[in-house]
């Protein structure tokens, strides 16, 4: 197994394979007060935008924190693991309701966790422009 950094916007393929298998995933988040809200979520990773993205309802608490952020956004991370694997992607976090972009998220999660979530109307898309990644797989 190997243990290293890679490039978001362009990993090898080992990484992107890995991130290509069906695996629940986690958000980490700040809170206000800085302390870290982790939560189970279903993440799909994008190298060509340099983008991960997580589904989510407009009322969750990982959406205020994005939120209570502000416009520069909320430094966050998504992981991965199974077993001995695991793979992280790093980056900062902005909340999207455009329909278009909740639309290509949604597409996104039902190809990879091949099904397709039930309609929400409060439904949104937190987006990650990744600054970094790194696993062991």
């Amino acid at each position: 197994m190997t243990s290293y950094a890679q490039d978001p916007g362009a990993p090898d393929p080992s990484f992107l394979s890995f991130w290509r298998e069906r695996h629940l995933c986690t958000l980490t988040t700040p809170r206000p007060d800085g302390s870290p809200h982790l939560v189970p979520v279903g993440v799909t990773y994008d190298p060509e935008a340099r983008l991960a993205r997580v589904i989510a309802s407009r009322t969750s608490a990982k959406v205020r924190h994005v939120l209570a952020a502000g416009e520069g956004g909320a430094r966050v991370a998504v992981c991965q693991v199974a077993g001995p694997r695991w793979a992280t992607l790093e980056g900062v976090a902005h909340v999207s309701t455009e329909p278009e972009r909740v639309a290509e998220a949604v597409r996104r999660y039902a190809e990879r966790y091949e099904r397709t979530p039930l309609p929400n109307p409060l439904r949104v898309v937190v987006e990650i422009s990744l600054t970094g990644a790194m696993g062991r797989f």
